[in-house]
């Protein structure tokens, strides 16, 4: 499965962009681990490799990860990370509320 599609890139906030809007930031992409737990949620992109966005893994927490990470990852079985191909954009208030408070 391709990570990113052309439409996926063309639909992301450049770097920077939601900058300050903490969790009223829109999430346009979403990745998870087929196997386990862990879940990107993608805000902005540089329009390379840089995401910046929610990861929800031992915790929720806002950083940054790249694509090139994330097609690196070999998990149980030896499948890799996948794209949410039914996503919705939403805001991280949504996917996690707790990090408004």
């Amino acid at each position: 499965m391709m990570l990113l599609t052309q439409e996926n890139k063309k639909n992301l906030p450049a770097l920077y962009s939601q900058d300050g809007k903490g969790t009223e930031a829109v999430a346009h992409v979403k990745f998870f681990d087929p196997c386990g737990s862990w879940t990107w949620y993608a805000t902005e992109f540089d329009g390379q490799d840089l995401f910046f966005g929610l990861v929800d893994g031992h915790e929720k927490e806002l950083g940054y990860f790249s694509l090139s990470e994330l097609s690196s990852i070999r998990g149980r079985f030896g499948l890799g990370i996948e794209r949410d191909r039914n996503w919705k954009p939403r805001k991280l208030s949504e996917i996690a509320p707790e990090l408004s408070n």
